[in-house]
């Protein structure tokens, strides 16, 4: 008789005792260095009397995951992912607000302590990663905005640093591939989640939310052929970008292609598209691509979408093979509810950083099997 599969339940409780506390007792130490020690009347002396490296998620500031932040950019080559905001929306062409979305994400994300039991991975402890704050972006000004956006991606992603970027609006792809396919030898795929192709040549104007992949794929190095978007379908997907994405010969698996396909071979064959002739895949994750009823905070919301158990799973499918860097895009505070959409956004960052690390596609700090 054949031995029972692990279940995912028996492999955490397994996975737990091989995880170290090093960074945790680490961050609890400094707390009470730069902190000072706790009123005489606090029984749990890991607690300090200032908030610092170590406080709960409604105290202290918020950098992602409450992750250290960098002060000093220049010293981003000294760690393997660095979280980089994105707070631009001038190229929204509706519902605006996703200028706020690093701030909510990193907010929603601070209820995390890293440690996920169903996947066997402590962020905090395995990865080596900072927070480098927002670029700093200029409101009314999409070309000098988007330039900001490229330098700081180049700075961060030539040092040889994952980039891991929180927008702002869907306009940002445009500028962050540009300086991913400045420093990267080979084609660039793209796998981009979202209920929208985002591939007119003009949305309104010619850089807008709904214009990135057209640009982007006019960049040697970055071929449409290996752009793959996922998801999309509804009633707003702007018929010029279907028509554009025909002539570039892209590929489009839609929401109800997934449910006939299953993930799982939704997540292969968009693997096989975007790796083909590629040597490094990109990923765009528009939190529109879930149903607004669980993603009800973006700009442009379509009923129909993922679920996010699908959507989840979906990425951290996708990320199995190694990513050159991700986007999470569309966040808009204002027109969220209870926190719902920047803790999803928060949770698809999570996913795939630990899916990166289980795959050995980035360095943990501990062994992982």
């Amino acid at each position: 008789m054949a031995p029972e599969r692990e279940t995912e339940g028996e492999r955490g409780l397994r996975a737990e005792r091989q995880i170290p506390d090093d960074v945790w007792r680490a961050r609890i130490e400094e707390s009470l260095r730069h902190g000072l020690e706790a009123a005489e009347s606090v029984g749990n002396r890991e607690i300090s009397m200032f908030a610092r490296r170590f406080a709960p998620a409604y105290s202290g500031f918020d950098t992602f995951m409450g992750f250290p932040f960098l002060e000093d950019v220049r010293q981003v080559g000294d760690h393997t992912a660095a979280v980089i905001g994105a707070p631009y929306d001038t190229g929204t062409t509706s519902r605006p607000g996703a200028r706020y979305g690093p701030r909510g994400i990193r907010q929603a994300s601070r209820i995390s302590d890293g440690y996920s039991f169903d996947m066997g991975v402590d962020l905090a402890e395995a990865l080596d990663i900072v927070d480098v704050g927002d670029v700093f972006t200029l409101p009314g000004n999409i070309e000098k905005s988007f330039d900001q956006i490229t330098a700081a991606v180049d700075h961060v992603f030539s040092a040889g640093t994952f980039p891991v970027i929180l927008g702002g609006d869907h306009s940002i792809g445009f500028p962050v591939l540009r300086a991913l396919a400045a420093n990267t030898e080979g084609n660039i795929g793209i796998i981009h989640l979202d209920r929208h192709a985002d591939m007119n040549e003009r949305d309104y104007d010619d850089l807008t939310h709904g214009t990135p992949w057209f640009h982007a794929t006019n960049i040697p190095n970055v071929p449409a052929k290996n752009l793959v978007q996922v998801g999309l379908g509804g009633w707003m997907g702007l018929r010029e970008s279907i028509g554009n994405a025909r002539e570039r010969e892209t590929t489009i698996l839609t929401v109800d292609d997934v449910d006939t396909m299953g993930v799982e071979k939704a997540a292969e064959r968009a693997l096989e598209v975007a790796w083909d002739g590629a040597g490094a895949v990109y990923l765009s994750f528009d939190i529109d691509s879930i149903d607004p009823f669980a993603a009800p905070g973006t700009g442009t919301p379509e009923p129909g979408g993922f679920t996010p158990r699908e959507a989840l799973k979906l990425l951290r499918l996708v990320a199995r093979e190694g990513l050159c860097g991700m986007e999470v895009v569309e966040v808009s505070p204002p027109y969220d509810v209870a926190e719902t959409t920047a803790l999803l956004a928060s949770r698809a960052v999570m996913n795939v950083l630990a899916e990166l690390l289980l795959h050995g596609r980035l360095p943990s700090r501990y062994p992982i099997n």
